[in-house]
């Protein structure tokens, strides 16, 4: 962790690894056995739960939470407050325990955007791209946009983030 930048007022638990090059900003918490890549840009107020894994050259914008069960795959981009999810059914008296944690994918080069919702158990593909505000509950296939509640396949855009092609 020697090479890169940690705010005085994050804290970082036991048994994290940070790459070089990453940035960690204002007011957040890296869990236990999170593994972040080099290169990482996290805003403000952002948690990175338990054993997730992050590659190389995320960014993360101000108030994310990535929880246990999500991998993110190099070169993400994750707009501000978007929101993952690692339980289908929730309940407060009944908790089930990481074991039963619902694993997500982001794939490299993926795009979510502010306020975006992931409903765990999907895979988000290599430079698909997720529409601000849009509430995911399929797979999105690679270098597709969608968007919408619930979001719908609504295009094409390239490695750059451009419109291929609108549907």
């Amino acid at each position: 962790m020697e090479k890169c930048f940690v705010h005085e007022s994050s804290y970082i638990d036991d048994n994290v690894i940070i790459g070089e090059d990453t940035k960690i900003w204002h007011f957040c918490h890296i869990q236990s056995g999170a593994r972040l890549g080099k290169g990482i840009i996290i805003g403000q107020n952002v948690n990175i739960a338990n054993n997730v894994m992050i590659g190389n050259r995320v960014k993360i914008q101000n108030n994310v939470s990535v929880y246990e069960g999500v991998i993110i795959e190099d070169d993400v981009f994750l707009g501000p407050s978007c929101v993952f999810t690692n339980d289908l059914t929730p309940r407060a008296a009944y908790p089930k325990g990481r074991e039963n944690y619902v694993k997500t994918l982001v794939k490299e080069g993926a795009t979510i955007g502010a306020n975006a919702t992931i409903v765990c158990g999907h895979t988000i593909g290599r430079y698909a791209m997720v529409a601000a505000g849009s509430v995911v509950t399929m797979d999105v296939p690679d270098y597709s946009l969608v968007q919408g509640v619930p979001a719908k396949i609504c295009g094409r855009v390239d490695e750059a983030g451009n419109i291929l092609e609108r549907i």
